[in-house]
């Protein structure tokens, strides 16, 4: 997910501050995953540069000045271009567990071990998700069943990895032991 539009998009709601921006984000878009408040400064200050963003109002008293932040009609429109546009359906050709699978073959490590493990934890995540499901705000529920349907989709790659461990391993000439040296052990 792009944090910097999620920012951007929440600002479009309303002009807000740094610090109402980071809260709205944390409790509506990533209740479990929260932002640094560096990370928002920093994007609203990136906003402010491209101008997507301006400067409403500075209020200063006893602490740090407070900056009232509201979208641009050229913020609009970057925000409208990104909602927009669909996600490269190569986004998800890229996958940290496909080249670990890779790798842990490539180099004759037990590629069925990370598979196993892999399926456990996602079990064990999907539990959990499946438990706050139940009387779950609409929104929560819409970010947890996004959750689950790609985990669901993750352990069915992980069957089908599976299966083909033997034909990768032949295609690769490595037998199921991995390589080894001229003296017979592993590398």
């Amino acid at each position: 997910m792009s944090t910097s539009h999620a920012l951007l998009g929440l600002l479009d709601r309303s002009p807000a501050y740094g610090y109402s921006l980071k809260q709205d984000y944390d409790q509506l878009l990533a209740p479990e995953r929260q932002l640094a408040f560096g990370q928002v400064y920093a994007s609203l200050a990136r906003f402010e540069r491209q101008g997507w963003a301006e400067i409403l109002t500075v209020e200063t008293g006893a602490g740090p000045e407070r900056k009232l932040y509201g979208i641009t009609p050229e913020g609009v429109t970057e925000l409208d271009t990104w909602i927009y546009t669909p996600q490269a359906t190569g986004a998800f050709a890229a996958s940290t567990l496909f080249t670990r699978i890779s790798i842990a073959l490539l180099s004759g490590r037990d590629a069925e071990d990370i598979l196993t493990a892999q399926r456990q934890s996602h079990m064990v995540r999907m539990r959990e998700l499946t438990s706050r499901r139940r009387g779950a705000e609409p929104a929560l529920l819409l970010q947890l069943d996004y959750e689950l349907t790609h985990l669901d989709a993750d352990l069915r790659w992980i069957q089908e990895a599976g299966q083909r461990l033997d034909a990768l391993r032949a295609q690769w000439g490595q037998a199921p032991g991995g390589p080894a040296d001229e003296s017979g052990s592993r590398r």
